[in-house]
């Protein structure tokens, strides 16, 4: 079972086998390239949809991002999908927004970089004018053990999935308050929000935890100007990352008795990105079939 996976919503791995650790790899920075969109399109209104609204999803390449963003364009929501280093998921990603008859616009971007992030930002309203939902589901996940833990590693943990959605977070709050109106959907992992030991995925689990601190202390900054900020939070889903058997493993410990589906957490999303959310802020949302309790 390798030690590093691109899918942060898997919930945590089972027992590691005896023996050596495996190798923890690092994380590398790719270059940092202009914005530019792989794919795009301008906005198609499609009659009886939602017009004009906008989602930009981090890490909306493949898995949970790629489903939430496709479940948005069948609601005539024009996508805007940043990827790192999935050029080629992207570009599929895209291909299938688009073909809901909505914009679909792929942009590399390391979030991780405040730069990088407010760049990525000017990019999809330099094309569409605005944005109504941040949907964050960029993070990398790795499992080792904490006194094998290294710098690198731990750093890049922090720095891919908690820095990356302030840095994002930031850059389009602003708007969304002058707007008077947005969504700010984070993803957490099932039962980061106790305080409890991790020894596997440690700095994973923490930079989740602070993903939770973060989600209400935007909530409550910008509950007066008509936005929302929410997580979800899922336990084992069948995103495509990891082999059914090894998820099969987890089942006995699932209160529902079997692994949840991509549509499990697209529909939470849905809701939460939807105005019949409008009162909802602050919320994290456990999708994990009663895991943990």
């Amino acid at each position: 079972m390798p030690s590093s996976r691109k899918d942060a919503h898997l919930g945590p791995p089972p027992p590691r086998p005896a023996g050596p650790p495996d190798p923890i790899p690092t994380l590398p920075r790719p270059p940092r390239l202009p914005y530019s969109p792989v794919m795009s399109s301008q906005v198609t209104l499609v009659p009886g949809r939602r017009k004009g609204k906008v989602a930009l999803i981090p890490g909306g390449a493949r898995g949970i991002g790629r489903a939430i963003a496709l479940r948005l364009a069948e609601m005539g929501w024009s996508v805007a999908v940043a990827y790192r280093t999935s050029e080629q998921d992207a570009q599929v990603t895209c291909a299938q927004v688009r073909m809901h008859g909505t914009g679909g616009l792929a942009l590399r971007a390391d979030v991780s970089s405040p730069e990088e992030a407010r760049g990525l930002v000017d990019a999809v309203n330099t094309e569409w004018g605005r944005i109504d939902a941040l949907v964050h589901t960029a993070g990398p996940y790795h499992r080792v053990e904490i006194l094998d833990e290294t710098p690198d590693g731990w750093r890049a943990m922090m720095a891919n999935n908690l820095d990356s959605f302030f840095y994002v977070s930031r850059a389009v709050a602003p708007q969304m308050a002058a707007q008077k109106s947005g969504r700010i959907l984070a993803f957490a992992m099932a039962n980061a929000d106790r305080v409890s030991a991790q020894t596997g995925v440690t700095a994973h689990f923490i930079a989740k935890t602070g993903v939770l601190v973060l989600v209400k202390t935007l909530a409550k900054a910008l509950g007066k100007s008509g936005v929302t900020v929410n997580a979800i939070s899922p336990g084992f889903i069948d995103s495509g990352s990891a082999p059914p058997e090894e998820l099969q493993k987890m089942v006995k410990a699932i209160p529902a008795g079997y692994i949840g589906t991509l549509g499990d957490v697209v529909g939470v999303a849905a809701f939460l990105l939807s105005d019949e959310a409008r009162y909802v802020n602050g919320a994290n949302v456990q999708v994990s079939g009663g895991w943990g309790l």
